[in-house]
């Protein structure tokens, strides 16, 4: 079976610890290695739950700490969806080995450079490490054959009425990927607020019965909470496995190749990703925005993959 080697750049968090189990649980993905930025949690918090659930997984891919603050410095914990660890809501298993000496920069600068084939990355924190890994290394954009990213909206967002937390939390990054000239797919909320956790879907969770459901179950619980308290929404969106499941199998989503770029400066809408649906502005098409998502197929590789985790 032909597998997509890919690169996990993350800031778990319960959707990013979802797409760790996704991508070493699917036989058509090849995880290379993680690489965690701040966001849902800080830097510290989020790359100690990376090696948590790498523990619950039973895999060992390196894992190396990146970016603590945005470009100009900027970080801000998502403590009111993820709770004060960034993945609270199911007690999760001690680290199993230690980080990589190295930054998350330079890992994933490594792993290119070794790699026999083309490397996908996966981001789905902001876009601090990928951006600064194409200016330190611009030798190697030759070594990424696509970079697909969690973030961003085609209509509203959920950090600020338009900007979505990731983009808001470093526009500038995401600015310099949007740009990059490389294959960019952007998994933004419009996709995503489809892959919902539904009662049904908590239910075959439940029927599964092995220790690693039961802790996926506790921490889709709080996460289904914090959802319901901040946004009103009953069933909570698993974001980030979209961007994994889309290299798993490019139907899961349906996309629009479009001019997309990054508003820096407004007062209000700093952040927010300017989706050009219908051609307004006459910008050159550098995105493929996923916006459906077959629910099913999604959920049978999700669902698929917790129950591997769980043999």
């Amino acid at each position: 079976m032909e597998t997509t080697p890919i690169i996990l750049d993350c800031d778990p968090g319960h959707d990013d610890a979802m797409a760790i189990l996704l991508s070493v649980f699917n036989p058509k993905i090849e995880l290379l290695g993680i690489t965690t930025v701040s966001g849902n949690g800080a830097i510290e918090k989020v790359t100690q739950n990376a090696l948590r659930i790498c523990a619950l997984a039973k895999t060992k891919v390196p894992v190396a700490k990146g970016a603590g603050v945005s470009i100009l410095g900027q970080a801000e914990a998502s403590v009111e969806i993820h709770g004060e660890t960034a993945l609270d809501g199911a007690p999760l298993p001690n680290p199993t080995f230690e980080l990589e000496k190295i930054n998350g920069v330079e890992l994933m600068a490594k792993l290119l450079s070794e790699s026999n084939r083309k490397v996908t990355i996966v981001a789905t924190g902001p876009l601090t490490n990928v951006a600064i890994l194409l200016k330190a290394y611009p030798e190697l954009k030759k070594k990424i054959s696509h970079i697909v990213f969690m973030g961003g909206s085609a209509g509203r967002g959920n950090r600020t009425p338009y900007a979505e937390f990731n983009i808001w939390m470093d526009p500038e990054a995401a600015d310099i990927v949007v740009n990059s000239g490389l294959p960019v797919t952007m998994c933004g909320l419009d996709v995503t607020h489809q892959a919902l956790v539904t009662k049904e879907i908590f239910e075959k969770l439940e029927k599964q019965n092995t220790e690693v459901s039961k802790i996926v179950i506790g921490l889709l619980k709080f996460f289904a909470q914090t959802y319901l308290d901040v946004f009103e929404m009953p069933d909570p969106p698993l974001h980030d496995p979209v961007a994994v499941a889309l290299l798993i199998d490019p139907t899961v989503v349906k996309t629009q190749f479009v001019n997309v770029e990054i508003e820096l400066d407004g007062k209000y809408t700093r952040g927010a990703t300017v989706v050009d649906i219908f051609d307004r502005n006459g910008g050159k098409p550098n995105v493929h925005v996923a916006l459906e998502l077959d629910f099913d197929k999604f959920w049978n590789m999700m669902l698929s993959a917790v129950d591997e985790a769980g043999k």
